[in-house]
This record gives C-alpha cells, structure tokens and sequence, in this order.
C-alpha cells in the first residue's frame, strides 16, 4: 500500500505573531482540502505552540531557537573565541544538519510558508535566511520537492543575506511571491524571477468559518468604533537610542489620533499583532491618553485580551473603521470589509494596499502627520464604495489562492484553466501558474 504523501512547512510559527499564525493555519487548511488523505508537519521556532495550536507534529528550525539557548557572553580574547566556535559551535552545527536530514527523511515536499521570510526586518543573515538555505538544501538532498509559495522579498540591505536568499530561491522548484513588490525587488538584486509567479499573501485564504465577512454593527449617530492597530515600532536599522526616540515619536502621535476620535465621541478598541514584542504599546497609549487631558468617557476606550488570531478576528469584526500598523492586522480587516488607514512601516503594506486599489489610505508612519490622518480618515468615512471593491478584490484574491493551490497540489477538480482566476490580480506576464515540477497527486 503506497504511504500517504507528507507535506513539511517551514516559517517563524509558535512565537505568538498572530499574523503568521493566520499563514500557517490558512496551507494547514487549503492543503487538508486540497490533500484529505496527506500527513502534515511543520519546522519551526516554537514548535510546542504550533503542534498544540494546529494539532500537527512540529519540530525545531535549530537549536539556536531553542528556549535557554541564548549566546554565552562573547570574550576579549579573539582565541577564546576561536575555541568556543571550533569546540562548541561547530559540533552544535552539525548535529544540527543532521537533525534536519532525519526530519524530511519521509517528506515529499517542504513548503516555505509566506510570511515576510525573504526581507530582512528583524532578520540576521546568520539567523533565519541561514536556515532558510540550509533547510533548502537538505530538502534537495532529500529528493523533497521545495516550494517558496507567497513569500514576501525584501528590502535587503546585507549583502550576504542577499547571497544566502537568493541561492536558496535558486534551489526551488516552485517560487511565488505575494506582492509586485517582492518580485520586482529579486529582480533588482540580480535574481531571475521570469518563471515565478505573484499571488495574494496566503492569509486571504483563511476558509470563510475562520474569517466571516460581518457587517459592522449598526450605531446611532455618527458614533463609531474605531480599531486601533498598535505596534512597537523602533523604526528600521538603527541604533536603540534612535530607536527609542522613533517609537516615543509614534505612540505620542498615534495618541494624539486616538484622543480626536474620543473627543469626536467614537469608541477606540486597541488591538496588537505581536503578542511576544507589542507589550507596552497599550499602557504607553493609555498613559498619554491620560496625561493629554482630553475630555472622554473611559468606557469608550476598548481593551481586552487577544491570545489568538480568533480573538483578533474577533475583536476586528467588532469594528466599523480600523487605523493600523501591524500587515496583518490590516490585512484582516480588509479581509473582514473593514474600510482601513494602514500606517505604513514597511513597503508590504504599501504593496499591500496599492494592490487593492487604496494607495491613498496608505500613510507612512515615519512621516505621519495627525491633522493629515484626520483629515484621511474624513475621507474613509465618507467612502461609500470602499467596502464592496474591497469584498470584490479579497474574493478575487482567494480564487487566486486556490488556484494556486491547485496548481501546487495537482488537483485537477479545482484548476479551472491553465491561468489564474485572479480578476484583475497583478502577475507578471510571464507567470502564468505551472505546473510544479513533479506534481504531488
């Protein structure tokens, strides 16, 4: 009797970023529907998180992610250092390589899983794009199949994260990038992207019971409830001094935006991305709210608990407007027909929103000025069609996504043609979805 065929993804999963938790659990998903009888795996850096919270078997990327495996303090001496790498580094390393070759013993295809993997915002050259590149070729060692499905590229500013992401990419048999921007941006560094493809971010095919479309709740008045999306921004390659000094510059601003919206006698509800790294944003929010001396109704300031992408789901749908800096927040708003102002920290939320039609709402958070947000989010109230071309454009999107999928998992039900159901989705000329090389079936 022929095994089931066992699937491997691989992402930054377990470490409590709703946003890529929404990735993992839309391939578990789509890939359970497109694949019924298929065994499902995942490596990633908080595997006792992502076993329990998706129900499959995950394993560690490396034991340099592991809980307690922080870096011994460096010394001095440059021959002490020098001992430490041959005597420890070097035998951790490779019982890692190992570790791995026996992970994707039985895998047929590793998938590397969305998420902003190929960029370099909060990612080292020797931390996750290096064991992206060795989990790539240990895969082809293997004889797996390895697929980059609707990853987001760039900006890379270290040289030898650019070599590591692009020999990787090199390595695969599928490659398809969630956005224009990642595509055109491995082309600017040298990559040949000519034969790949752009599809939507994996999270817009969350299945519908996940992600319900709910009209916002009808209020009286003007009066309305406002999703604040907060983040701890520091800006970008800086020191932590300047750092500091752009996240006071941001959460002083953000508050000045909230304390409109409660004079103007809206509700906020305060919603985070990260439960791991958004930890003092609210209490700074709330405590320049406090010290501002705006006049309002403190009930009217919305603080529970998110510990899941259901509770952050959830609480959007609870919104009739949503104002946010972390992708996902505002990609799941979009997703829910929320009309957003995404305060733009990185060029996927540019991409993002560009793609959908609504640069305009697009607003860059190192430049946000309030009375122009004000006067921004005026217009957003005002747009009546915001949200049926957004419910147009979403659900253009998953039909891309499944085709994606189907293309990816050979299933000849679902593939309506050789070409994307996308409706308008923006793809390169020349991609034009394939087949993957040596269909799964």
């Amino acid at each position: 009797m022929k095994r089931p065929q066992t699937i491997t993804f691989f992402g930054n999963f377990g470490t409590h970023n709703l946003g890529n938790e929404c990735t993992l659990r839309a391939i578990v998903q789509n890939t359970r529907r497109h694949l019924p009888a298929a065994m499902l795996n995942c490596v990633c850096t908080g595997p006792q998180e992502t076993a329990e919270t998706h129900g499959i078997p995950a394993f560690l990327i490396s034991y340099r992610f592991g809980k307690g495996s922080g870096s011994a303090p460096s010394s001095d001496n440059a021959v002490k250092r020098l001992i430490r790498r041959l005597v420890i580094r070097v035998p951790l390393e490779a019982g890692d390589w190992l570790r791995a070759f026996r992970t994707l013993e039985h895998s047929d295809m590793l998938v590397m899983t969305g998420t902003g993997m190929l960029g370099d915002f909060g990612i080292s050259p020797l931390g996750l794009h290096y064991e992206i590149l060795k989990w790539s070729i240990v895969a082809k060692l293997r004889g797996c199949q390895l697929l980059f499905v609707s990853v987001g590229a760039g900006p890379i500013r270290h040289p030898l994260s650019r070599w590591i992401v692009k020999a990787a990419l090199s390595l695969a048999d599928y490659r398809s990038y969630r956005d224009q921007f990642s595509y055109d941006y491995l082309e600017f560094i040298g990559f040949n992207a000519s034969r790949d493809h752009v599809y939507p971010d994996l999270a817009f095919s969350l299945l519908s019971s996940e992600a319900p479309g709910t009209p916002p709740v009808k209020r009286d008045g003007d009066a309305r409830v406002i999703g604040l999306g907060l983040m701890e921004y520091y800006g970008q390659h800086v020191s932590p001094h300047e750092g500091e000094r752009v996240y006071r510059r941001y959460i002083e601003r953000v508050a000045h935006f909230a304390a409109w919206l409660l004079e103007q006698g809206h509700s906020v509800r305060l919603l985070v991305g990260d439960l791991a790294y958004d930890r003092r944003v609210k209490g700074d929010l709330l405590r320049l709210l406090e010290d501002s001396g705006a006049r309002f109704d403190p009930a009217r300031i919305i603080d529970e608990p998110i510990a899941s992408p259901e509770d952050l789901l959830d609480q959007l749908a609870e919104t009739d407007m949503v104002v946010a800096t972390r992708f996902h927040n505002v990609l799941l708003a979009l997703m829910l027909g929320r009309p957003v102002i995404a305060l733009s920290y990185h060029e996927k939320l540019r991409s993002l929103m560009a793609g959908l039609g609504a640069a305009e709402y697009s607003v860059d958070v190192d430049e946000l000025d309030v009375p122009g947000l004000i006067e921004r989010f005026g217009r957003l109230a005002e747009d009546k069609t915001f949200t049926t071309s957004m419910k147009q454009r979403t659900d253009s999107y998953r039909r891309a996504l499944d085709e994606q999928y189907a293309q990816m998992f050979g299933d000849p039900l679902e593939s309506t043609s050789g070409t994307a159901a996308t409706d308008g989705y923006a793809m390169p000329a020349s991609s034009s979805p394939g087949a993957v090389r040596g269909r799964v079936a």
